[in-house]
């Protein structure tokens, strides 16, 4: 608003941060997929072109998280709603992605040898950083690519009895699954990238602790039983994985990788995620953008998907990672050029100043120190292949 926008949200048509809504209301599991975001558009235009007297210009949608969800889901069932997306931390693929959270937190826990407990995760991170931080060239607590860390956590596992500074022969076991693409338990293939990246180990509770994250238990709740009585114990990845998808049936999952009506118009889709994120997996962006562009053609990278990692950033913010940036500024830049930024400058921000800055580069680059200068400012990087 403060850069001249007209501005709209929605509360998708139900308050509150538990998915009862949902129970008994199939209409209003619709609003929170998709339906909400478009009707909110419709009205949004309406309201602007009755109060200036023209309907806008340029329209644009910005969220995070599932707010990133609703940009694709944007993109991919109202083509002509937005001109431009910004999509963070996108939870595409929602519906599996609660599946998995659910499956990965009872692995986590598939015996209590098997749990970590929280006071292990930073000497886990020391571990990390120890091992790979340095290999981008800049030692600055963050991993720059965590697909070059090959840390192994049994490099830490107890040559004795447990303690404070080793993981037992169970906890390595999480560690490593932690680390790793969730698999089928009947076949062996593959369901899903990794949750989590090496980096992240800082944030392990929001998917190993000691219940299942929140969102996704009330999603199998609510939603796939309809039985608010049922408990997350019940959870059985074998059957419970399929029965999830069947029963969203795509409303939540937001999984189509066909975006063509929406290039073909000309629309504009910047994806952002964070390598620490500890909720929404990072893989799941770049397995996302993989697919859209392998289904539109290369020649749509840049023109009309571009995906932005974010080294060291948490769950759409936080971190040791340049997690602040102007996501508009860059959207706008993108539509006036035609052509999406080369990079795109991010902060690290403490107490409300920028304490280091760096270039956000497009996925398949990386920040690479030119080897004089500060390592806290960005004009000191660029952006090349890793």
């Amino acid at each position: 608003m403060a850069a001249g926008y007209a501005a709209a949200s929605t509360d998708t048509g139900h308050t509150g941060g538990t998915g009862a809504f949902a129970l008994g209301h199939p209409e209003k599991t619709v609003d929170f997929g998709y339906r909400a975001v478009h009707e909110m558009t419709v009205q949004a235009k309406a309201i602007v072109d009755a109060f200036y007297g023209t309907g806008p210009t340029v329209s644009f949608f910005n969220g995070c998280s599932n707010g990133g969800r609703q940009g694709i889901a944007e993109a991919q069932r109202y083509p002509s709603d937005f001109d431009a997306i910004v999509a963070g931390a996108p939870a595409v693929n929602g519906m599996r992605l609660h599946a998995v959270r659910m499956a990965m937190n009872l692995q986590v826990h598939a015996t209590p040898e098997n749990y970590i407990p929280p006071d292990k995760y930073g000497m886990i991170h020391d571990a990390v950083l120890a091992a790979c931080d340095a290999l981008d060239g800049v030692k600055d607590g963050v991993i720059e690519l965590p697909s070059r860390c090959h840390f192994n956590p049994k490099t830490l596992e107890c040559k004795g009895a447990d303690g404070p500074t080793c993981l037992t022969k169970p906890q390595v076991e999480t560690a490593q699954a932690l680390y790793s693409p969730v698999k089928d338990a009947r076949t062996g293939a593959t369901i899903f990238p990794p949750l989590l990246e090496r980096g992240s180990e800082l944030g392990w509770a929001t998917i190993a602790g000691p219940e299942p994250l929140s969102t996704a238990a009330e999603a199998f709740k609510f939603i796939i039983f309809k039985d608010a009585n049922w408990d997350w114990h019940r959870f059985n990845a074998a059957t419970d994985i399929e029965q999830a998808m069947k029963t969203d049936n795509g409303v939540i999952d937001t999984s189509v990788v066909n975006l063509k009506p929406y290039f073909d118009r000309g629309g504009k889709l910047l994806m952002y995620h964070g390598w620490a994120d500890q909720q929404v997996a990072p893989a799941n962006s770049v397995d996302y953008f993989t697919k859209v562009t392998k289904a539109a053609g290369s020649s749509s990278i840049g023109k009309n998907i571009q995906l932005y990692m974010i080294p060291g950033m948490g769950h759409c913010q936080g971190g040791p990672g340049t997690d602040t940036f102007n996501k508009m500024e860059a959207i706008e830049q993108w539509v006036g050029s035609g052509r999406a930024p080369e990079s795109i400058v991010a902060s690290h921000m403490t107490s409300g100043k920028a304490d280091r800055t760096r270039p956000l580069c497009p996925y398949g680059k990386v920040a690479k120190y030119k080897g004089t200068g500060s390592t806290d400012e960005a004009a000191n990087f660029s952006c090349s292949a890793p």
